[in-house]
């Protein structure tokens, strides 16, 4: 059974997602031109998607728990760390003004680029790059989500995220993480909440993991 957009909306709800513009994203932009080939019968399931390198997708609910957190109005600039295929990407293009997401492995920019065309999304930018890094010449960003995960958050994400601006970051050792909130204050981020537990893959870069 292969599922539909609206299982999608169902299971953000399920989670206390109850921001419409997200939830209409979610039911409008198909997720199924944004996982490889062999995942499409899966792709309206709440499950994670496998992805080459031995990535995977961020399960949808979660997705839209983590995006929903930052409160995007549709003015703001939002950094991205990890676009996988991106179908987060298209949701936070939908969302804000501008998105620059950062990708670590080539052939996933390629992916993303082609699938975030293919359905006309031209407000988000896909670099290569290591997201530990952000793009300091697009900062300042009003929002940033990061989609791996590190014990702290990574040094040059904060000084690039603009004052009174939302980041959402998984915690932990990379396997059993608490997603959590924080806001950029005149001498750094201060923790509003804690999203959700999850499992994430671990973030590697200068200000993450050693990629070697």
């Amino acid at each position: 059974m292969k599922g539909s957009p609206e299982d999608l909306v169902r299971a953000a709800r399920a989670v206390g997602v109850r921001d419409d513009r997200l939830l209409e994203a979610i039911r409008s932009i198909p997720r199924a031109e944004f996982v490889p080939t062999g995942e499409v019968a899966s792709a309206y399931w709440d499950t994670p998607v496998s992805l080459p390198h031995g990535q995977v997708t961020t399960q949808p609910s979660l997705i839209a728990m983590m995006v929903a957190a930052l409160g995007l109005t549709g003015d703001e600039q939002v950094l991205e760390v990890g676009t996988g295929y991106g179908w987060q990407t298209a949701l936070l293009a939908r969302l804000a003004a501008y998105v620059v997401s950062v990708e670590r492995w080539p052939d996933l920019v390629d992916e993303a680029r082609l699938r975030l065309a293919g359905q006309g999304v031209g407000n988000a930018e896909v670099l290569l790059g290591d997201g530990t890094l952000g793009i300091p010449s697009r900062a300042p960003y009003d929002a940033v989500i990061v989609c791996a995960a590190f014990p702290q958050v990574p040094e040059p994400l904060v000084d690039q995220l603009r004052t009174g601006g939302r980041l959402v970051q998984p915690i932990g050792q990379g396997g059993q993480e608490r997603v959590e909130l924080y806001q950029r204050r005149a001498r750094g981020v201060v923790h509003l909440r804690t999203v959700t537990a999850a499992r994430f893959v671990r973030l590697y870069g200068a200000h993450g993991y050693d990629q070697r």
